[in-house]
Order: structure tokens, then sequence, then C-alpha cells
């Protein structure tokens, strides 16, 4: 199956970090699961139009993170659910760097919170 990630030039948020955050949500949403293999780094960036140390970084930020295992004759592959961060302590992570945002754009922390129910709302 091929990885479903797209990296937007215009979102402000740097590439790696986009490609990094999507292989997160679809191995917390179990579509990537344990045992998956990543496609080659040369090959995904090739695939995302991205140089090759872009995707080299988000396989290191990944592993460094618990989120895959690379052994030479296996590839980069998903590692099993205790191996890695749960959804609480990635919620945190998000509500870290949210707020860190909001005070860097200069917004109070009742202002933040204001624009976070309004996003949470349907």
């Amino acid at each position: 199956m091929p990885l479903k990630v797209v990296v937007d030039a215009d979102s402000g948020v740097a590439p790696w970090r986009q490609v990094h955050d999507q292989i997160v949500r679809l191995i917390s949403a179990g579509d990537l699961l344990p045992g998956s293999r990543l496609p080659p780094i040369r090959q995904l960036a090739r695939d995302l139009a991205l140089a090759s140390g872009t995707v080299a970084r988000v396989y290191r930020e990944l592993e460094t993170g618990g989120w895959v295992h690379t052994a030479r004759a296996k590839g980069t592959v998903v590692t099993e659910a205790a191996d890695r961060p749960g959804k609480t302590a990635l919620l945190h992570a998000a509500a870290t760097e949210y707020a860190r945002i909001a005070r860097d754009l200069g917004f109070t922390p009742e202002e933040a919170v204001i624009a976070l129910r309004h996003a949470q709302s349907p």
C-alpha cells in the first residue's frame, strides 16, 4: 500500500514536519500497522519531490520518537504500540506546540483557549 502523504509548500510548516506529522497520524489511526514498511528514503523523497536529506531527517525523528525502527535488512518499519508514545502524549505535545505558537503571535492564554474551542465546534 503506498504511503499517503502530501506536502503543502504554502502551509508555512517545514516539509519534514508535515511528512513526520502525517506519518505519526497514519500510525496512530491504525492505517500503518506495526511491521509495516515505509518506503526507502530515496523513493519517498522522489515521490514527494523533496531532498533525500529531508526524508532522512523525518525517518531519524520517527525513530527517535519510537514510531519506527530501521534495520539494514528490513528497512524502516513501524514499531509495536508499546514502543511508542500514547495518544495522551501526542495531545500534550500538540498542545505545547499550539501554546507556543499562540504566545509567539501575541495571544493570551484565554484567547488561545477561545480559538481552540472554536476550532473544535462542529
